[in-house]
């Protein structure tokens, strides 16, 4: 019994329907998922919990000096809402800076990490992972750091706020 090839391709043929498709050109891509805008301001449904993650990715900008990302009680600019975590990615001395906001009074900042994981122009991928006592942070599927909740009710953590030099690709 002879068997008979399902499927065969010619690299012709292969290379000409990759440069029909829909996706194949970045003007065209942009079109089907845009940029979302810096600062960026964003409501987390139903607030953090343990097992909830955070999912930002981006491209970092061109000749950045810094950027951060906050997770607030609120997004109230007037009062003085909660920041449950601020990181603030500093490009001079290559700092990911973390602290907490607490009924207006700022906690000792941390700064140790195993290394500075931002490139400029390069994309990246940031989990915030709430966990019972902490949150855990990855980037590019790497734990960074974890920083210990100050905020002790977690589901008052319901803002994710995003500004500086970065472009946004995916929030999740």
């Amino acid at each position: 019994m002879t068997m008979k090839p399902v499927l065969s391709f010619q690299p012709e043929q292969l290379d000409s329907r990759r440069l029909s498709s829909p996706l194949g050109s970045p003007v065209q891509a942009e079109v089907y998922f845009p940029r979302l805008t810096v600062p960026f301001c964003g409501h987390i449904k139903g607030g953090m919990r343990p097992g909830k993650k955070i999912l930002i990715m981006g491209i970092v900008g061109m000749n950045p000096e810094s950027f951060d990302i906050r997770l607030t009680c609120g997004d109230s600019e007037d009062t003085a809402a909660d920041v449950a975590i601020e990181m603030k990615a500093e490009f001079s001395d290559k700092q990911l800076l973390r602290n907490a906001c607490v009924s207006g009074e700022w906690g000792e900042e941390e700064s140790a990490i195993p290394y500075f994981p931002f490139i400029a122009d390069q994309p990246f991928r940031v989990e915030i992972l709430c966990e019972h006592p902490r949150f855990r942070v990855f980037v590019d599927g790497h734990q960074l750091f974890d920083f210990y909740h100050r905020v002790e009710l977690l589901s008052a953590i319901d803002t994710v706020k995003i500004n500086g030099d970065l472009q946004l690709t995916k929030l999740g």
